[in-house]
């Protein structure tokens, strides 16, 4: 079970998006944060600049949608160019009605757990996604420091994928660095987002690939992976 790292441009150089994106061309896909100032404290980019991403780049672009209303506004990503489309719980009106209509359009499906919210209510969803994401910080902000205190949460979601023979994705985001991404690993994440972490370092794609075998190494000493 490989690991996917996914850059985030939330931490990149927003006058240089299409430069910032081939510099990590060798990525499994660029995580584009939506905000809208409502749902989340902060308002960053929308449907014009996912298109133009889109144009700019091979890496398929994962949406990471902080907004109010996704219900409304998922599928217009998806048409935009997305290939992994992310709504919160918390925003969504009807959660399995959105992902189905995400998949129909052509693109994966992802829930997203603010740090407070639990995954167990969520359990007979799982099945209607292609990925849960589980937020490692607060959403809104880029460059704040991971919240260990998620590491159960990730765990407990490990547990409750593999009980239900599910190929889904586990990704984490916020705080994911060199110093924290074994942990995330090891507690049954396999996809990663990575801001600061990628666009800090001297070279992006090489701390792409510092990060990725970083996180193999973790899994393959895993117990939820050697399960399988």
């Amino acid at each position: 079970m490989a690991a996917q790292i996914n850059p985030s441009i939330l931490s990149a150089d927003f006058a240089r998006l299409a430069d910032e994106a081939k510099a990590v061309e060798g990525a499994d896909w660029l995580h584009v944060d939506v905000m809208d100032n409502h749902f989340v404290p902060n308002l960053t980019l929308g449907v014009p600049v996912v298109e133009s991403l889109a144009r700019a780049t091979d890496t398929p672009l994962d949406c990471h949608l902080m907004i109010e209303a996704p219900d409304r506004w998922a599928p217009q990503y998806v048409e935009a160019g997305a290939g992994s489309v992310t709504f919160h719980v918390e925003a969504a009106t009807a959660p399995v009605r959105l992902a189905r209509e995400i998949r129909a359009k052509g693109a994966r499906a992802s829930m997203a757990l603010r740090p407070a919210t639990p995954i167990e209510p969520y359990e007979d969803l799982l099945p209607e996604l292609d990925m849960l994401l589980i937020m490692t910080v607060e959403p809104g902000f880029g460059g704040q420091a991971f919240l260990d205190i998620m590491l159960p949460k990730i765990r407990r979601t490990r547990e409750l994928i593999s009980k239900h023979g599910l190929e889904l994705w586990l990704q984490v985001d916020g705080g994911v660095s060199a110093s924290t991404i074994e942990r995330c690993a090891e507690a049954g994440a396999d996809v990663f987002v990575a801001g600061s972490a990628v666009y800090g370092a001297d070279d992006p794609a090489e701390a792409v690939r510092a990060l990725r075998a970083q996180a193999e190494a973790a899994t393959a000493r895993a117990s939820w992976a050697c399960a399988h």
